[in-house]
């Protein structure tokens, strides 16, 4: 297992060097460790200087481990962005574990920055996305272990386990820091809310239903 999981990692890893850059500029030095602290950015997070950057800024250890999917959606992410793992800074690249239980699902959501190629490594995983406006053409498709499939940059995309046993996949992303918007989280749980108005009449139901949704995020 330990194995397939190098070389399905590795595959991930050479699929996104074709496409990263095109959504971030390219670096104009070796490397770029993100100084973590320092407050200063410049589209990105101030370099470390040469001299104190050591092995350890490019290394993550630990992917290999399930996560805990003892949650409401019976889904974990372990990402591994420019956050975890500092060397990744000016590189447009990330990855990010998932682990699925029975019928666990990540939630409609989208990548502002980056497109998304994922590998299902064991398990069975329904996945979809939709088009924008105004076809909002839903593409979907099941996936099995060693399928692979993509999430075009800023579509609102989800994932959600369709076999018997546990699911885990692996994420690229075309960035260092994809960043995530959540739908739910966004239209009800913003800060401050949407009025509630404004939520009934788009989604044309009453404005109790919307209240009582707020209150849930």
């Amino acid at each position: 297992m330990a194995k397939q999981f190098s070389l399905l990692l590795s595959t991930v890893a050479l699929s996104l060097c074709c496409i990263a850059f095109a959504f971030e500029p390219s670096p104009l030095q070796d490397f770029c460790v993100a100084d973590a602290s320092t407050s200063a950015r410049v589209n990105g997070l101030a370099c470390k200087t040469t001299a104190s950057v050591q092995a350890s800024d490019f290394l993550f250890s630990g992917l290999h481990m399930p996560a805990d999917t003892k949650n409401p959606f019976g889904a974990t992410v372990t990402p591994v962005t420019v956050t975890q793992l500092p060397g990744l800074n000016t590189l447009g690249i990330a990855l990010a574990r998932i682990d699925y239980a029975p019928k666990g699902v990540i939630v409609p959501h989208s990548h502002p920055r980056a497109s998304e190629i994922i590998t299902v490594l064991e398990g069975s995983l329904e996945v979809g996305f939709v088009t924008s406006n105004p076809e909002n053409r839903h593409i979907t498709k099941t996936l099995h272990k060693g399928d692979v499939f993509v999430f075009p940059i800023g579509l609102l995309h989800y994932q959600r386990n369709v076999g018997d046993g546990y699911a885990v996949s692996i994420s690229g992303l075309s960035s260092q820091n994809p960043g995530v918007i959540t739908a739910t989280n966004a239209i009800f749980g913003s800060k401050p809310d949407i009025t509630s108005d404004i939520l009934a009449k788009s989604f044309q139901v009453d404005q109790s239903i919307v209240e009582n949704l707020q209150g849930k995020f």
